[in-house]
């Protein structure tokens, strides 16, 4: 999400949140809550009666697909609905109308780590919504019936043979506890739902908002006096439209993708708080814009699969599960590539022309390249603090409608951004509904990534003009002049997602830790390295196994260049800035998710001096908000 220029001195920062995501809808374990190890006949029973419940609720039966010649029997290739997939952002669709047709990254990482990620993770735009644990009351954050044989991939082990059929007690009248539609507020939207997912269509509308204030510290906002302290609003509303193409037209294994954004409220973190990079991953510039427009194919049962069109890459890129949880955007697209590239880089909200390669070498193997236009807006001589004379981007702060308030520019004339990973899962998590994939170790369940990226762009430096004479001493003498451009910009980065306590195999209740760290040069960057950690306890309480609590950190450390740049235009040089978050997301209802949070920032922007209060930094920051998000 973009950062901010909150004293016309430092370049926003841009992250996504999310967001993001990036997505589908894991499988979970088959159990009845408060009851670890139910019998093997309700079991049995449950899990046939969910996968009659999925046929009804999309109108399909196995004779049906016979006819569209489909299966030729029960077990076979059946596609029971469509997800969003690959950097599709948010996932709410029931499950009986939207079993994936191609795991996203947040779902192999869900997947791997044995469901232990929080239930809605914030990678991309506002929220990914994860599966929900079955069996629960509900009223109380949960709902039963949720079917336990989800599609996961296109290979010829996609779709289990389902279980025998036991008696039919209630004639399959398709009840709302049947037709499990209770992820959506509007249900089934008078059987519009099961009639598009016939014809491969999902249809998916978020609403996501968030109360925010800070009580101490901060600047006052523009044309005020005072505190910087007080309220803000801000929220999204997105609509997804996802087609399989398969079901459509009979292309395999093919997705097409188009998504929307209407960005409403004001930033707290522009008006009030002076930080490297925004207290919410949602937070951005007011605008109406279209979002991500892709299409996706893959090849031999799903190793390999190409993307291709308009994309946010912090849906599938330096991810990290568990950090997922947290509502600071530093916690999704981290503070070196949000405050570092051209308008934060293709992330939310905005999203740059793009082709991605995913390829699965193994079952616990992913390799992952991109190539993606790095300067979504197209905002060149004035996207970064230290150009225009150090004001940055008066008028647009985030750079992020500057060229491009609609999103449809598709600009490609900056430079490229080539971002590659390597991931690797830890004793994965088995599939009992899929006979290849079997546990590979004892232990608990984790996932590390390495990954880097390189833009082809030139960056302006921060040390030096165009004669090669220092910048900021240019600047403090009133020299009208610009930084000298260098040409290409780095990051490197690591991921730790790890599980590291719960009572039994299936357990809803865990433990797990993460940590994340990026670095890259300093001569041409704000931020020259970024950490962040956490502890995520999954299921805290007896009948919330869909809520999660974590507690997170992180630091952001001002690059050398910045720090010289300060110290020649006479002001005090920035450091290091320290952040803390503690949040609690509670499912209210299936399609209802509230989660209160506090942060705590220490020395905000490294100490850089507030323009409004000359030789004078900004107090550390204490930060509450509310978050809600609504799936209809």
């Amino acid at each position: 999400m973009s950062g901010l220029n909150l004293t016309q001195q430092m370049q926003p920062s841009r992250h996504c949140g999310g967001l993001s995501n990036r997505a589908g809808i894991p499988r979970q374990p088959d159990r009845k809550l408060n009851s670890p190890r139910p019998s093997a006949l309700r079991q049995a029973r449950q899990s046939a009666v969910e996968y009659r419940r999925a046929q009804a609720a999309v109108g399909i039966r196995v004779a049906a697909d016979r006819h569209f010649g489909r299966t030729g029997k029960a077990g076979c290739k059946s596609v029971v609905g469509v997800c969003l997939l690959g950097s599709t952002l948010f996932v709410s669709v029931p499950q009986a109308l939207a079993q994936p047709v191609d795991p996203s990254q947040v779902q192999l990482d869900q997947e791997w780590l044995g469901d232990s990620g929080p239930m809605v993770q914030r990678i991309g735009p506002a929220s990914t919504r994860m599966r929900r644990q079955p069996g629960a009351q509900r009223g109380v954050g949960m709902a039963p019936g949720k079917a336990t044989h989800p599609r996961i991939g296109r290979g010829k082990h996609a779709v289990p043979t389902p279980p025998p059929t036991p008696p039919d007690t209630d004639n399959d009248q398709i009840t709302d506890t049947d037709s499990d539609m209770d992820d959506n507020l509007l249900g089934r939207m008078g059987g519009l739902r099961p009639w598009l997912a016939r014809y491969g269509v999902t249809f998916d509308l978020q609403e996501v908002d968030e109360l925010w204030g800070n009580l101490t510290g901060g600047v006052p906002g523009a044309g005020q006096r005072g505190p910087g302290t007080g309220p803000s609003f801000n929220g999204v509303t997105m609509p997804t439209l996802t087609v399989d193409l398969e079901k459509m037209i009979g292309l395999k294994d093919a997705v097409f993708n188009v998504s929307a954004l209407q960005i409403h409220g004001r930033s707290i973190t522009q008006d009030h708080l002076n930080t490297y990079n925004p207290v919410s991953g949602i937070e951005a510039d007011r605008s109406t814009r279209l979002f991500e427009l892709w299409y996706e194919q893959a090849f031999w049962d799903d190793t390999l699969d190409i993307k291709i069109g308009q994309q946010d890459l912090d849906t599938e890129f330096l991810i990290t599960t568990y950090g997922a949880l947290y509502l600071n955007a530093n916690f999704s697209w981290p503070m070196g590539p949000s405050s570092n590239l051209y308008a934060g880089g293709p992330s939310w909200p905005l999203a740059s022309p793009a082709i991605r390669l995913r390829y699965r070498p193994a079952e616990n193997v992913t390799l992952m390249f991109a190539a993606a236009d790095d300067n979504p807006p197209g905002n060149q001589w004035n996207s970064f603090t230290v150009q225009n004379q150090g004001q940055g981007n008066m008028h647009d702060a985030t750079s992020q409608t500057t060229n491009d308030a609609c999103g449809c520019r598709f600009n490609m004339d900056t430079g490229a951004l080539l971002i590659g990973e390597v991931q690797y899962a830890l004793n994965p998590e088995p599939d009992e509904d899929h006979p290849n994939r079997k546990r590979s170790g004892h232990g608990l369940p984790g996932v590390y990534k390495l990954g880097g990226y390189y833009d082809t762009a030139r960056f302006p430096d921060w040390r030096h003009d165009v004669q090669g004479q220092s910048l900021g001493a240019a600047y403090a003498r009133g020299e009208v002049t610009q930084p000298r451009m260098v040409r290409g910009n780095w990051l490197l980065y690591g991921i730790v997602d790890q599980m590291v306590w719960r009572p039994y195999r299936k357990s809803p209740t865990s433990l797990g830790v993460f940590a994340r760290a990026t670095g890259n040069g300093g001569d041409r960057n704000m931020i020259s390295y970024a950490v962040d950690a956490g502890v995520n306890l999954k299921a805290p309480f007896a009948g919330r196994e869909n809520d999660t609590l974590g507690l997170g950190w992180g630091l952001g450390r001002a690059s050398s260049g910045a720090r010289a740049y300060y110290r020649a235009l006479g002001q005090h040089a920035p450091g290091t800035e320290n952040h803390m978050e503690l949040t609690y997301q509670a499912e209210v209802q299936p399609w209802f998710v509230l989660q209160p949070d506090f942060q705590y920032v220490f020395n905000p922007s490294g100490g850089l001096e507030s323009q409004k209060w000359p030789g004078h930094k900004v107090a550390d920051e204490l930060v509450f908000g509310l978050h809600s998000r609504i799936s209809f």
